[in-house]
């Protein structure tokens, strides 16, 4: 009974070591818009702990880097909270995906899991041979790519201390190319994709020119799922923008 409870033991640590293996490139993709997030909630005014614990129990990249540019404005706290749950609310479906692939029974174990769903921890579950996808796997994509968000936020919260005004001032345009950055390898597949981020980017520039920014960008957003959902399918390759003439 020992030595099988020894085996389970070693089994397990392997698959933990495995899944932070595979996590080791999301490590390094993380660390420098994590950096670029704590200098840009430092340079709108968030405290280094409040940098930091926001890593800590928010944990969520893009969110945090709109909620930091919103706070900026001057957003009040329902629309950024109501902002952050549109952008995060595709997580409802990679956390069920996650659990029915990984078939997590655990309900603590499960709360880990939703609360560390990430792209790209949800890339690597998903894309890896089922046989390997069970609990310790999942918990060490968790492990290394959360710690890494937050060691880089330390990193950026000191560096803020440490880099010029003007430079860390200009760490503020990464919000932009952190969304361009999603967005752009898809709109090249897909002209309805395309179609519904022009759209959406419209309705969000006249809105601001009426209403609060913070709630510009919510109205804009919905908005714009809502278009999408009509509209927005898998387009086969030669349907790509270039390569076509009509939707």
């Amino acid at each position: 009974m020992k030595e099988k409870g020894m085996i389970q033991q070693k089994s397990w640590l392997k698959s933990y070591a495995y899944g932070i293996k595979k996590s080791v490139p999301v490590f390094f993709g993380f660390l420098p818009v994590a950096i670029t997030f704590a200098i840009m909630a430092r340079g709108v005014g968030m405290s280094s702990m409040e940098t930091i614990a926001m890593s800590v129990f928010v944990f969520a990249g893009a969110s945090q880097i709109m909620a930091v540019g919103m706070i900026g404005s001057g957003a009040g706290m329902i629309s950024i909270v109501l902002a952050t749950f549109v952008l995060n609310l595709r997580h409802v479906i990679m956390s069920t995906c996650i659990f029915k692939r990984v078939r997590i029974k655990n309900f603590f174990l499960k709360l880990i899991s939703a609360l560390s769903v990430t792209d790209e921890g949800f890339a690597i579950i998903t894309t890896e041979d089922e046989k390997n996808c069970n609990i310790p796997f999942a918990l060490g994509v968790i492990t290394l790519t959360y710690l890494s968000w937050v060691f880089g936020t330390v990193i950026g919260v000191i560096a803020s201390n440490i880099l010029p005004k003007i430079v860390a001032d200009s760490f503020g345009i990464a919000l932009y190319a952190l969304f361009l950055a999603l967005i752009v390898p898809n709109v090249k597949r897909n002209l309805r994709l395309f179609i519904t981020v022009i759209v959406t980017a419209v309705i969000n520039t006249v809105l601001c020119r009426f209403i609060d920014i913070s709630w510009a960008i919510i109205i804009s957003t919905l908005a714009g799922a809502a278009l999408g959902t009509f509209i927005v399918n898998d387009e086969p390759k030669d349907n790509a923008i270039g390569e076509v003439t009509s939707v």
